[in-house]
């Protein structure tokens, strides 16, 4: 990547508490521009195996991402939003997102994460703005 440093890491800690794990990486890293900080999040208000851009926002109850912009003070990271779909009925979207997909939803995901790996490559090549561009008017 042209030189270019890439740290990934996957959190050992709940979802909820994901802002005490980035809080750490960010400080570790000496990360003083949050759009150089990219999460990757499962996404109810997507269809399942979406793949969207994002910069900043809000949390949209998404409690992983409320714990990130606490520990942070802000929302101005950029976000990878891969579409897991709202639970049938009146499930919770907690326990949605822990459930064992379908073999439908498991082969929509697992193209989902090789395109959100090309996201990844494209924000840190090209930035943000323009993996929206590229990503976001995809279906």
């Amino acid at each position: 990547m042209d030189g270019k440093l890439l740290a990934l890491a996957f959190p050992q800690t709940y979802v909820n508490l994901s802002g005490e794990s980035v809080a750490r990486l960010v400080r570790r890293y000496g990360i003083d521009d949050l759009h150089r900080l990219v999460v990757v999040q499962d996404e109810l208000d997507l269809p399942v195996g979406r793949v969207r851009v994002k910069v900043g926002g809000g949390t949209a109850g998404h409690n992983g991402l409320e714990s990130i912009r606490q520990h942070l003070h802000s929302s101005d990271f950029v976000r990878v939003r891969i579409g897991v779909d709202k639970p049938p009925g009146k499930r919770e979207g907690a326990d949605h997102v822990l459930r064992r997909p379908s073999k439908a939803d498991r082969d929509a995901l697992a193209v989902a994460v090789e395109v959100a790996a090309d996201v990844v490559e494209a924000i840190l090549s090209d930035g943000p703005e323009a993996a929206m561009n590229a990503f976001n008017s995809r279906d």
